[in-house]
């Protein structure tokens, strides 16, 4: 059977899913040797951002590395104000500087809000203490799967927390099953007007990849595989989406998932301007990463802060009335899916 369907998937202009797994798990290989400017920049890359955009330029300096938002691959439609691109420059920096601090070369991570605002991860020459959320880096995911339904304890909830401590941002876990059902509701909400909105789904069918070959020949995108769903060849894709992509569906799919999890963080920064959206994404990429060291995985469940609408009530849900609420992220134990693909470093160096 698997040579029939690899054979079908060759014929048909898909590619295999063997060869995606061989050309993935080599932008994730852990060096042999001191990991070098280039290898930095690889680990940084590895950061979750939305719709697999990769929304980043490095530029390399002689003490660090400057990581510029590319505003050419920005979401309009789903993040006007470019506060997901600012949040994913964040969780890029945090890979960086931590890379960077187990190559014996610690520094610090500055904003500067000119042209555009850039993130500057300076380099150091202490050693990092935080071999565990290092290592996790090439492993961490957004799993976008049902997880078994167990509970974390305690001790792995203070470890989340105190790994995501980051000056200016608030961290919320929920883990009891009424505000977890409340959040639920709301996220359904979000993404019931998300799938009512035809510029939402214009712009998310640009980025969806459904064959090994489209996610490798673009780098980017959102591969079905990757959310657990089958790899169809390109033709296929679109058709079937619009078949499948219900409201109904996605509130089963939502309402299923979110049952499944350990628990729902919720992450909301000081102000709603981008150096504390950069905040965000250095702390919500230091509790995924936690996460990964724990045997944990987790996803994104972000519909109630992309609806402007429903941002009240989430930081109302959370204790945190009249504030911006930036990221939402479910977790829990569950099967790892096919990591998603990146760009060639060529592409996002300058």
């Amino acid at each position: 059977m698997a040579v029939g369907s690899a054979a079908w998937a060759n014929k048909n202009g898909m590619g295999s899913m063997a060869e995606y797994k061989t050309a993935v798990a080599e932008l994730r290989r852990i060096p042999t040797t001191a990991p070098e400017t280039r290898d930095l920049i690889r680990y940084a890359s590895l950061a979750p951002n939305g719709h697999n955009t990769q929304p980043w330029l490095f530029r390399p300096g002689k003490n660090g590395i400057a990581i510029l938002p590319d505003f050419g691959r920005r979401t309009p439609v789903v993040d006007p104000d470019d506060h997901h691109v600012f949040v994913s420059l964040g969780c890029a920096a945090e890979n960086l500087a931590l890379a960077a601090a187990a190559a014996g070369r610690a520094g610090e991570i500055e904003f500067d809000p000119a042209g555009g605002g850039t993130v500057l991860v300076r380099f150091g020459t202490g050693n990092g203490g935080e071999q565990a959320l290092f290592d996790a880096i090439p492993r961490r995911q957004s799993t976008r799967a049902d997880y078994d339904g167990s509970t974390v304890g305690a001790p792995d909830l203070r470890l989340l927390r105190a790994a995501a401590a980051v000056p200016g941002v608030d961290l919320v876990l929920i883990t009891e099953r009424p505000p977890m059902d409340q959040l639920r509701d709301l996220i359904i909400a979000g993404n019931t007007a998300q799938i009512g909105d035809p510029a939402f789904i214009a712009e998310l069918k640009h980025w969806l990849r459904f064959s090994p070959n489209a996610a490798l020949r673009s780098g980017d995108g959102l591969f079905s595989a990757a959310s657990g769903n089958p790899a169809l060849p390109e033709w296929m894709g679109p058709w079937l989406f619009d078949r499948v992509f219900t409201v109904k569906a996605e509130r089963e799919r939502y309402s299923r998932q979110i049952a499944s999890s350990a628990g729902i963080a919720v992450f909301v920064g000081a102000e709603a301007e981008p150096a504390h959206w950069v905040q965000v994404g250095r702390a919500c990429q230091r509790f995924a990463l936690q996460a990964t060291a724990l045997g944990l995985k987790c996803a994104f469940l972000n519909q109630p802060v992309e609806v402007p609408g429903l941002r009240a009530d989430l930081s109302a849900l959370v204790g945190l009335p009249g504030r911006r609420p930036d990221i939402v992220m479910r977790f829990g134990r569950g099967a790892a899916l096919p990591f998603s693909a990146r760009r060639p470093l060529e592409a996002v160096m300058v």
